[in-house]
């Protein structure tokens, strides 16, 4: 299993994801799952794969030989961000065609990729591209996208991430939606890599390579745990607790089928 998420916002885009590729007692293995593209000044493309490791592999390779083959379209050819989008879904389906038919097992070659960055002046963009070639950009509402094993990492963003957030918080946010991850299931796993895209550089940004000893990586998460059992000391009391304590402290509780009193 993977975990990988890209957040858009106002000042540019975090993107972020595990390097496990499997997990067992005996049996771990890492790999790179943060792809970049880059023309300084022009373009700037990444690619966060979640699958079949051969697909995927085979995807990046592709995208990286069709532009001196000359094969078009490639990314140095595509006019907008919705045509790139486009091209990786073809070769990404073309892929999976070409795996299956050389397979005799029934293997799964199936992969899902975030794909996003920015082509000149455009405004930068993020898609989900399934494993059948079609996409989806990421809402108004919720920025982000995310693949592979999700649900413990979304709460976060559901809660904190907004267009308006600043690049470096919603970098920490990702951090500690993939911590959140990594603590959850064994399947998901450091090294975390971390690329920050400033918004019209159009160079690859600030990247970062977390293993599970970084001191950074450490103390984000000793914060992170901290600041959440600081917030569970101070929810509301019970009703009987704030009377047993013989507190002060006003409360005003509703309940359903009662009024509340003072």
């Amino acid at each position: 299993m993977t975990y990988c998420l890209a957040i858009n916002v106002n000042d540019g885009i975090v993107f972020c994801s595990d390097s496990r590729t499997n997990a067992g007692t005996d049996n771990v293995g890492t790999y790179s799952k943060l792809h970049t593209f880059a023309w300084p000044g022009e373009r700037f493309f990444v690619l966060l794969s979640a699958g079949n490791l051969a697909t995927t592999q085979a995807v990046v390779k592709k995208l990286n030989s069709d532009i001196p083959a000359g094969l078009s379209p490639n990314l140095l050819t595509v006019n907008s961000m919705q045509e790139a989008a486009d091209y990786v879904g073809i070769v990404s389906t073309m892929v999976q065609k070409q795996q299956a038919e050389r397979d005799t097992a029934s293997t799964n070659f199936e992969a899902t990729f975030i794909f996003g960055g920015q082509i000149g002046a455009a405004a930068p963009e993020i898609f989900m591209i399934y494993p059948q070639g079609n996409y989806i950009h990421e809402s108004r509402e919720h920025p982000f996208l995310q693949i592979g094993e999700i649900k413990y990492g979304k709460p976060i963003l559901d809660r904190v991430i907004k267009r308006n957030l600043d690049l470096e918080r919603a970098a920490r946010c990702a951090l500690v939606s993939m911590n959140s991850t990594i603590r959850s299931n064994v399947t998901v796993g450091p090294p975390v890599e971390m690329l920050i895209y400033k918004r019209d550089d159009l160079i690859e940004g600030r990247k970062l390579y977390l293993t599970e000893d970084d001191p950074f990586a450490r103390e984000l998460s000793e914060r992170w745990n901290q600041g959440l059992a600081h917030a569970l000391e101070n929810l509301p009391r019970f009703p009987w607790e704030v009377e047993a304590s013989g507190s002060e402290e006003h409360r005003v509780f509703n309940f359903p089928g009662k009024s509340s009193e003072s």
